[in-house]
């Protein structure tokens, strides 16, 4: 279960934000936060997992809170994956984003959004919180699935699958928060449903998809496959 602090000035905003959580699997809201400082004592007091963080707050902006955040864990020679931060916010300056980045923010949306774009973010972070807690020994592939730093198409394909067609799948899921079964991302990639399914099981045995399973009438329950990575 993901913990998860909400932290706004705008009430009606984070209660909102704090009913799109709480509709999302395996997510959970454990606070609410107003201001930077309200946030820095619920972080420490609820040791949440996620801060959705805004930068505009009445006392301090957001990166500051996160900064400070992650000096406490360095104090405290915090041996956990600590407290991941995703920016919700109406700020679109480079300046702001870079200083984001720099402070550690795991991503940045900017207001207005989908709802289906917080819930790809909220499942990212768990999933990434998993791999990372599980890690004992990295692979690169690890390392490149935790950090995203190598370049799309990049990744080592087995022999047979093509980076181009691996590209367009991992678009197609992408676009499709809410998940797709083989022959419907054949359908939407204009691939034959063979071809969808090599690529999309390839995806879920190296942790970038998650499969679900669709249980209908009679017959084999259905596989259904959502982007994670």
């Amino acid at each position: 279960m993901l913990k998860v602090l909400v932290v706004d000035d705008d009430f009606m905003v984070a209660k909102l934000h704090s009913r799109q959580v709480a509709a999302t699997e395996d997510c959970t809201v454990v606070g609410v936060a107003h201001t930077g400082a309200d946030a820095l004592r619920a972080a420490e007091r609820l040791r949440p997992d996620l801060l959705l963080l805004d930068v505009y707050l009445p006392d301090m902006d957001g990166i500051r809170v996160l900064r400070e955040l992650r000096a406490a864990e360095e104090r405290a020679l915090a041996s956990g994956p600590g407290v991941d931060a995703l920016f919700i916010t109406a700020a679109r300056d480079g300046a702001t984003v870079r200083s984001a980045l720099r402070a550690g923010a795991h991503h940045y949306l900017l207001k207005p959004f989908h709802q289906a774009a917080l819930r790809e973010q909220l499942r990212h972070v768990a999933a990434a919180r998993s791999r990372l807690g599980a890690l004992e020994t990295a692979r690169q592939e690890d390392v490149d699935q935790l950090f995203g730093t190598r370049p799309p198409g990049s990744r080592e394909l087995p022999k047979g699958l093509a980076a181009h067609t691996a590209e367009l799948v991992e678009r197609t899921l992408r676009d499709h928060p809410a998940g797709l079964s083989a022959a419907e991302c054949a359908g939407a990639g204009a691939l034959s449903r063979v071809s969808a399914r090599r690529y999309l099981e390839f995806f879920a045995e190296t942790g970038r998809a998650r499969v679900s399973l669709r249980y209908g009438g009679t017959g084999r329950p259905e596989r259904r496959y959502t982007w994670v990575a």
